[in-house]
């Protein structure tokens, strides 16, 4: 599935520039309480591109069978896209109020239920593989990074996670300003990880039809596209990023995407050979490439998509707790299931990623949360990121109480040999998660108003209402 399924398209009709257009007038008319923000950029991956969306999220939000933040699973097992957000976190003193439009609607917390019980078990005394977790595709991930940490006492996330916007081609190559945030958080410490899932097709959740898409393949089998991976190739390295992990055409053995595989296998396969032959012809790279699926059957079997030992270094899989009444132990033992991609990566000399995974079909699932913990603790891959809001995830969708106690039971204090990053103290930690008196979302001194992309490029950012302009005049 995608990264998420998380948008509500934007359509540039006349009401809705109408709309726009008189925000901005009567934002205008207030004076010298308007500065402009840049945009936060849309994720790839999404069904639809809106700033302040989360990037695709696995099974649970894909457009048909979203790509959510995870795979996109079969027709029968594909995850309704989510229409409504999630209920925003309960409400904090020391935290300004904000709109529940201002929040990415999968980055909200379930109020309903309590905060689950702190760690009751010890820690494994076995090498902890890189993790991390999806937490938001902007800047506001990046914040949220330090805040799961110290929700799991400490525990060394040595791994980032986002998604490139896949509506347009000059998005797939990193829009200027989109990288820089996790470039950044990446460059703090040589041993951080940062993974970057990018579409193979611009429209890429705007379900293109299989015809088109078997001509997309084939002209990007030709060489169409090379220049689009050229310049994203040579962004990363001018971002002091060389050696991040490149999830390519993520999911591409389901229905979800434009980038998918299953109308034509054999275009798909040369297609990928020449994006990442262009992306390692460009000096200074040290890019890693995994071959992500979905888990399971799905519209086409994964292995019939897989392009050859010479340009994938890493096998990965989406793997998300459905469908529904399927076991831990079935989904390791199905067909192309758990089990499958462990031997099918040994066979070929390579190492295994999740990188998506969470709850999903089966609701607040502990044995599933215990299980996937287990395994990959069994299985050492390169790296896992739990795909983290509602429905799959753990810290900031509260609606999972029992796995998240599991979860943060057995991650929290764990780090590997270089010892615990550095935290917030608990007592600057508000219970929203993140520090006393501030909102990750919005600037420090402002109240940011979403647009849409396109007023908001023609104003060159996103207004933004200064808050102390009021505060200082009354």
């Amino acid at each position: 599935m995608a990264p998420q399924q998380r948008r509500v398209r934007f359509r540039r009709s006349a009401v809705v520039v109408a709309t726009a257009a008189a925000a901005v007038s009567v934002v205008l008319a207030s004076g010298p309480g308007l500065a402009i923000a840049s945009p936060d950029p849309v994720p790839s991956a999404m069904p639809t591109q809106t700033p302040g969306t989360l990037p695709p999220q696995g099974p649970g939000t894909p457009p048909p069978q979203g790509p959510g933040a995870g795979p996109s699973a079969p027709p029968a097992q594909t995850p309704a896209p989510a229409s409504s957000p999630a209920a925003a976190p309960t409400a904090d003193p020391a935290v300004p109020v904000v709109p529940a439009s201002a929040i990415p609607a999968q980055a909200t917390s379930d109020a309903t239920t309590p905060e689950p019980p702190a760690p009751t078990s010890a820690p494994s005394d076995a090498p902890t593989p890189a993790f991390g977790a999806y937490l938001d595709y902007g800047a506001r991930g990046v914040a949220r990074i330090a805040r799961l940490s110290e929700w799991l006492g400490g525990a060394e996330l040595r791994v980032g996670h986002t998604y490139l916007p896949g509506d347009q081609w000059r998005n797939i190559e990193g829009p200027p300003g989109f990288l820089d945030v996790w470039a950044d958080w990446r460059r703090q410490q040589d041993d951080r990880l940062l993974v970057l899932n990018v579409p193979m097709m611009e429209r890429n959740e705007e379900g293109v039809s299989d015809p088109e898409v078997r001509d997309l393949l084939q002209r990007g089998a030709a060489g169409e596209f090379d220049h689009h991976f050229r310049a994203l190739a040579e962004r990363l390295v001018s971002l002091r990023v060389p050696d991040t992990v490149i999830v390519l055409g993520w999911e591409m053995n389901g229905t979800t995407y434009t980038h998918r595989c299953g109308p034509d296998p054999q275009s798909w396969k040369t297609y990928w050979n020449r994006i990442v032959t262009t992306m390692r012809a460009v000096p200074g790279q040290r890019f890693r490439f995994d071959f992500t699926p979905t888990r399971g059957k799905d519209a086409v079997p994964w292995t019939e998509c897989y392009p050859g030992d010479d340009t994938v270094d890493i096998i990965g899989m989406d793997a998300y707790d459905q469908p529904s009444g399927l076991s831990f132990e079935q989904q390791v033992t199905e067909p192309l299931g758990l089990q499958e991609h462990i031997d099918f990566a040994k066979a070929h000399g390579k190492p295994v990623s999740y990188p998506e995974w969470g709850l999903f079909r089966n609701g607040d699932n502990a044995e599933y949360m215990r299980g996937m913990l287990d395994w990959m603790d069994r299985h050492k891959p390169l790296y896992n990121t739990l795909t983290d809001y509602c429905p799959h995830g753990v810290w900031q969708c509260r609606r999972n109480p029992r796995a998240s106690e599991v979860y943060r039971s057995l991650l929290s204090d764990r780090t590997d040999d270089r010892g615990p990053l550095q935290t917030t103290p608990a007592s600057s930690v508000s219970s929203a998660g993140f520090p006393a008196g501030t909102a990750p979302w919005l600037p420090a001194d402002c109240w940011s108003i979403a647009l849409g992309d396109w007023l908001e490029s023609r104003l060159g950012g996103r207004p933004c209402l200064r808050l102390d302009r009021w505060s200082r005049g009354r």
